[in-house]
């Protein structure tokens, strides 16, 4: 009887050991990023046309199915009407109407460009794609908020002609909205972003921000410490981010 009674307390050190054990399990990153974008509107974003306004330029995406058509629309300063038209199997540039004949330095170039803008725009709907290797390099706090840091870089098979950049993400570890990322390119000798959200608004079920828009030249910054540096206030805002006449479409 004693021998029963002395091994009780052993296994109320186990039950506890074990449970602390639990609690302290790193989240998955996968279910991190899913959260993230059903915050954000979730499958609405492969349902719905989705029209903006980003300096000067017209941006619509309709995504159906696998399927995707990107359309940017602008005036260019000699009064021509450009429309750019990027899908799953090419890209074609209007001019005026008229479909304009591309070097594939160009048509790179352009779909790079239009990609881009409505990549940024839409995130973190984006973070799920094959060529995105994600994982999650810790737990910190800004501004007395908590945020999952989540690191992403691109496999080359699928990653564009970017694929060597370099992204983290700040998600909010109670709204699980996204509310910084920085990104390290290599593009025009290379250089960083830090982009703070701001002006957070729900449009017909997606949510959308603005951003400040930090950053620094060349390639010598480390990112992983822009939290750091932005709670102190030690980097230079460069630019604003925002994106005007939005309009979400259930289809």
């Amino acid at each position: 009887m004693k021998k029963i009674i002395s091994l009780i307390p052993l296994m109320i050190v186990s039950i506890i050991l074990l449970s602390n054990g639990c609690s302290t399990k790193e989240p998955d990153v996968k279910q991190i990023i899913n959260k993230s974008i059903k915050t954000h509107g979730g499958e609405l974003f492969t349902s719905s046309k989705i029209s903006f306004d980003f300096r000067d330029k017209h941006y619509s995406v309709k995504r159906y199915n696998g399927a995707f058509e990107f359309i940017r629309e602008f005036e260019d300063t000699s009064g021509n009407i450009i429309k750019d038209i990027l899908n799953n199997s090419s890209f074609i540039r209007y001019l005026n109407g008229k479909k304009v004949s591309l070097t594939e330095e160009r048509t790179n170039a352009y779909s790079n460009s239009v990609n881009s803008v409505i990549y940024f725009a839409l995130l973190p709907y984006g973070l799920n794609d094959k060529a995105v290797q994600k994982k999650l390099i810790g737990q910190v706090n800004i501004n007395d908020k908590n945020y999952y840091k989540i690191r992403v870089t691109f496999s080359q098979v699928g990653g564009g002609e970017d694929f060597e950049d370099v992204f983290l993400y700040w998600i909010n570890k109670d709204t699980f909205t996204l509310d910084y990322f920085t990104y390290l390119y290599h593009i025009n000798d290379g250089g960083t972003r830090f982009r703070e959200a701001v002006n957070s608004r729900n449009i017909n079920g997606i949510m959308f921000s603005d951003y400040i828009n930090y950053g620094t030249e060349g390639l010598g910054y480390n990112i992983e410490d822009y939290d750091k540096d932005f709670e102190k206030g030690n980097i230079k805002k460069i630019s604003e981010i925002n994106l005007k006449n939005i309009t979400v479409e259930k289809l």
